[in-house]
């Protein structure tokens, strides 16, 4: 049965607007409390004003005194609006930082589920331009009191005058109200396609960064550049749609709001010339008249809450993607390495990609998956590591199930080398050290050596401390390091999701041979698309649309014509 939110739940969105105004409780609170006193500032200024000015017509000794407190109140918000900048700039600050932390760990916990769902450029365009807009939020909610309390405590302030003068006021209030809510209303569509496109050329920008050179061989780049900024007309039209909803509420605002002010203007004038308010208070009344009608602090605080607002539910639709959940349990003491598949599917966009896979491979021996391109080979590699779980069935490691193995305990136990590996890390040597504890030099440098990388590390310009960046590496070379690094972490278990294929023959079949001899973890599964890759292994699982067709040796499989096919042979 589906399961149908309560109707006061908070989105998720909120929630997380929520979450980066608690985290800035108190920077926001001093502010909250700096903008209410210089907006209190503000309200008794004009009532100062009035009554210094009824005394200097009188030609009262007190005048000097009011004059000065109207200095005071003058001076006193300068200062305050100085520290509000400062505590402002502060809080947006802090909350961006939380909320950058808070998604970047979400991210990394999630893994490679976070870019299934999300392209990398717009995961990027979310961490970086909607934090900074959903980091707005907790200084908007600080000074919501004293945007508020500016318009009502100057109606309240005109109906201290005279009730005549907020009843003018009242009068055309509700279309003030419906003016500003029509705003909200346009705005928070407009903000959510305008970010939603941004991440679209975001993502389609890190694609073609990343496909650079296959972009300039096939000298396809001004068709390239052309499917980056197709979206742009959309995000001009949002632009434009933003700019034309201001420009709206602004006419609207500027007929408005003048009507109002003469219309307060014009009842104080007839108050005064019946002798029911003084000349000062008429001066006061033209000034709440002002305050009263702050559209311009309204809209401004109204566009920024409805951005921060469509950018937080941008952030939160990242963080629903479930972080990988690891248990409190340890493998067995010298346990052989034993991974088992049971009942193993796997669904991707909709489509089952592995169905039924029942797999055993046993401690120490080698385990080849071959099958045509979209047969499930790199996702049964993902899940015999873990860096996806199968959507039916299990995979079980020396008899526990992988997801009930610590964290630590998984990533020393098992240990991936991929087609095309991300090498992080300040220097090279740092790039092989990188796992969840530092091997040390030796077991580094003896890893590159099984990898058959030691020997051109050693001629870069300062070794293995040579900055990774000043190190130009070609596909092998760089396989060759995916190949180390994964070899000086891993205990138990080695899966090789094509990770051999920039190697030419010699250097394959000499770690091939490390593989066997010099490796810790003797337990291999090695996505094979070469038939020698495949010849080397102990047993070769083949699928085929999914599903587990047949196990065996290569030499036994290799006399069926359709397993030939799949490499290409006759």
């Amino acid at each position: 049965m589906t399961r149908t939110a309560p109707a006061h739940a908070v989105p998720d969105g909120d929630r997380v607007l929520l979450g980066a105004v608690r985290q800035a409780a108190a920077p926001a609170a001093v502010l909250g409390l700096a903008t209410l006193l210089s907006s209190a500032a503000g309200l008794l200024l004009p009532a100062a004003l009035g009554h210094a000015l009824d005394l200097l017509i009188a030609r009262d000794a007190a005048a000097g005194r009011w004059v000065a407190l109207c200095t005071a109140l003058i001076c006193g918000p300068a200062a305050l609006d100085a520290l509000c900048d400062l505590l402002g700039g502060t809080t947006a600050a802090r909350s961006t930082a939380w909320l950058r932390h808070r998604l970047l760990r979400h991210v990394l916990a999630a893994g490679p589920r976070a870019t299934d769902r999300t392209a990398p450029g717009d995961l990027v365009t979310r961490l970086v331009g909607n934090t900074a807009d959903a980091a707005a939020a907790p200084a908007t909610v600080a000074t919501a009191a004293a945007t508020v309390a500016g318009p009502v405590g100057a109606i309240v302030a005109l109906g201290l005058i005279s009730p005549w003068l907020a009843a003018a006021f009242l009068a055309g209030a509700p279309l003030l109200f419906l003016l500003l809510r029509s705003f909200a209303r346009a705005s928070t569509d407009c903000a959510e396609r305008y970010q939603r496109i941004q991440g679209d050329i975001a993502g389609r920008l890190a694609e073609a960064v990343t496909g650079a050179r296959t972009i300039a061989a096939a000298g396809t780049e001004a068709r390239e550049r052309a499917r980056i900024l197709a979206p742009l007309g959309g995000l001009s039209r949002q632009g434009h749609r933003m700019w034309r909803i201001q420009g709206r509420a602004g006419a609207r605002a500027v007929t408005l709001v003048p009507l109002l002010q003469i219309t307060v203007l014009a009842v104080a004038g007839v108050l005064l010339s019946r002798g029911r308010i003084s000349v000062g208070d008429l001066l006061a009344a033209s000034r709440y008249a002002v305050l009263a009608t702050g559209v311009g602090m309204l809209t401004g605080r109204i566009a920024t809450l409805v951005r921060a607002r469509a950018a937080g539910r941008r952030i939160a639709e990242v963080l629903a993607v479930p972080a990988v959940r690891h248990g409190a349990r340890r493998l067995p003491d010298g346990g052989p390495g034993t991974l088992e598949l049971r009942g193993v599917g796997a669904v991707r966009d909709g489509r089952p990609v592995l169905r039924d896979v029942d797999l055993v491979v046993p401690g120490g021996t080698s385990l080849a998956v071959v099958g045509r391109s979209g047969s499930g080979k790199s996702v049964l590699a993902a899940l015999a590591g873990r860096l996806a779980d199968p959507d039916t069935g299990s995979v079980v490691l020396d008899g526990v199930p992988l997801p009930d193995l610590t964290h630590d305990e998984l990533r020393r136990a098992v240990g991936h080398a991929f087609e095309r590996p991300a090498l992080l890390g300040t220097t090279v040597g740092d790039a092989l050290a990188l796992g969840v504890l530092d091997p040390g030099r030796e077991a580094v440098t003896a890893a590159a050596r099984a990898a058959c990388a030691d020997g051109f590390v050693r001629r870069l310009p300062e070794g293995y401390d040579t900055p990774r960046a000043a190190a130009p590496l070609s596909g092998g070379e760089a396989q060759r390091l995916g190949l180390a690094r994964a070899f000086a972490h891993a205990e138990r278990v080695l899966v090789l999701d094509d990770a051999t294929s920039g190697l030419d023959s010699p250097t394959e079949r000499e770690v091939g041979r490390a593989l066997a001899h010099d490796v810790a973890a003797r337990t291999r599964v090695v996505v094979a698309r070469r038939a020698s890759t495949a010849a080397r292994a102990d047993r070769v699982a083949w699928l085929d649309d999914g599903r587990l067709r047949a196990t065996g040796t290569h030499a036994e499989l290799w006399r069926l014509p359709e397993y030939r096919a799949v490499f290409g042979a006759v």
